[in-house]
């Protein structure tokens, strides 16, 4: 058994590093003015140790960190 905590998607599904996930919302992005809209998919994924959070890169921003509760896993 491992220390990580689960990380789990806004439908409950479990996320492990390297999953694909779908945005469920129109994102603003903090500090820049892109949006990342709804229905984007985003592959490879980063665990962060943050139960709530995951870490990513889209086409539009590099280093980005979503919220699990605007994520699906795809």
């Amino acid at each position: 058994m491992t220390d990580e905590p689960i990380v789990r998607d806004s439908n409950g599904a479990e996320l492990n590093d390297g999953d694909s996930v779908t945005l469920i919302k129109d994102l603003k992005v903090k500090g820049t003015s892109e949006t990342i809209k709804r229905g984007t998919l985003v592959k490879n994924i980063r665990l962060n140790g943050n139960p709530g959070e995951v870490e990513c890169n889209t086409k539009q921003v590099k280093g980005l960190v979503l919220k699990t509760e605007f994520l699906k896993k795809a």
